[in-house]
């Protein structure tokens, strides 16, 4: 699918299509959380591995997840000292979160805010967004637009002209192209459940 504006773009998230735009790690493949079952489909994605649900700003998770004032603190530690940034907390989730999200443990979901100007634009527009790597499954991710347009042709991207305000947006703002470190909540402290572009030992 060719690329689209700004605004066409954030009409085909709100309204329930495939997007596909760069963030920090590697670039997305997303729909809004009601319809993450057409990542699964695209993708080829096997049941048990749930989906990441990225937002702009940190204030826009705490309708998603659960959990005592104590825990909400440990939980804030490490968002405030590596947010925005590569790093996936799977927190238990709230009713909020749509079933289609981890089909098989609906009970948990993974949220992250990128690192990434555009990527957050475009989620402060959309809200938040069921999220994942733009690739099949058991594949490398694919690190080019193109490439993603190619094996995605449902779903929509940007339309970046060189030297036009998106691109000045993606200046500096580069894929480092290795996942983000994902961590578990696990009641007393984390368990380390992908080690990725951050450090985080478990507690």
């Amino acid at each position: 699918m060719p690329g689209v504006s700004f605004e066409n773009l954030i009409a085909a998230g709100r309204s329930g299509h495939l997007i596909s735009f760069p963030t920090d790690t590697v670039p997305a493949l997303a729909a809004r959380p009601d319809r993450a079952s057409l990542i699964y489909q695209a993708k080829q994605r096997d049941l048990s591995k749930p989906i990441i649900l990225m937002m702009a700003e940190i204030d826009q998770l705490w309708d998603y997840v659960l959990g005592s004032l104590e825990e909400r603190q440990q939980w804030q530690y490490l968002m405030h000292r590596h947010w925005p940034g590569a790093l996936t907390l799977v927190l238990p989730a709230s009713d909020r979160v749509s079933p289609e999200m981890n089909p098989l443990n609906p009970g948990t979901i993974g949220v992250r805010v990128p690192d990434h100007d555009l990527a957050r634009r475009i989620l402060a527009q959309t809200g938040a967004l069921a999220t994942t790597s733009a690739n099949q499954s058991g594949q490398p991710a694919l690190l080019e637009m193109s490439a993603i347009a190619q094996q995605f042709p449902e779903a929509y991207q940007l339309a970046i002209e060189p030297g036009g305000e998106e691109s000045a947006r993606l200046s500096g703002t580069a894929a480092s192209g290795t996942p983000s470190t994902v961590v578990k909540w696990a009641g007393q402290g984390w368990q380390l459940l992908r080690q990725g572009a951050i450090a985080i030992e478990a507690s």
